[in-house]
């Protein structure tokens, strides 16, 4: 089993449309999706997104989290405590690299769950660009989100139709991300046909 974590802006662009989505085993390497505490507390924490996102704490979804939680033992706690620290501090020293073209730094939640995927081991959803940024540094497995849906729709967990709802929901909603938008029409070509040429 290979566990995926969903960062928080992932799950909630999926979950409502992707049911059910956690602790479902598919593809060759039985993927599982999850996400970590750290993901609800910083939905929890923040009045934006608990504004934006009633449907969080609706029981079907906080039911669905709850029977998918990650338990972590003492000693991974302290390893994965101690990889966030460098990955932490590596993102201060380094800052004008993670801001730079309009990133955002990665935050300790950020560098928390990148820690988790090192040391369980395990891949990070996120299309934060600075995420990216920071794992191609220290060379740990990440996805864009659009790459967990290609894998999805390889493994016939979703379809071609569902693709396409998300897309055009995120669209309108203003929340579909550039890295979407660039391989709409090379990764699901098949969905929305080939780039039209200017």
């Amino acid at each position: 089993m290979t566990l995926v974590l969903l960062d928080t802006n992932s799950y909630l662009r999926l979950a409502k449309r992707i049911k059910p989505l956690l602790g479902i085993e598919f593809g060759q390497n039985n993927y599982v999706l999850t996400i970590l505490k750290e993901v609800e507390d910083e939905v929890h924490n923040s009045p934006r997104l608990r504004y934006h996102f009633p449907w969080f704490d609706n029981p079907d979804f906080a039911n669905e989290r709850l029977a998918n939680k990650n338990r972590l033992k003492r000693e991974e706690k302290a390893q994965i405590e101690a990889v966030k620290s460098v990955l932490h501090a590596h993102v201060l020293e380094n800052s004008h690299h993670y801001i730079a073209q309009g990133k955002t730094p990665p935050s300790p939640t950020d560098c928390f769950m990148l820690a988790f995927g090192q040391t369980r081991p395990a891949i990070v959803v996120t299309d934060d660009l600075g995420m990216h940024l920071l794992a191609r540094d220290f060379d740990l497995p990440i996805w864009h989100g659009h790459e967990l849906l290609k894998k999805m729709l390889t493994a016939k967990l979703i379809e071609n139709d569902l693709i396409r709802e998300i897309y055009e929901a995120l669209d309108v909603n203003s929340d579909l991300p550039k890295s979407w938008r660039d391989v709409k029409h090379t990764a699901f070509k098949k969905i929305f046909g080939p780039a039209i040429q200017k």
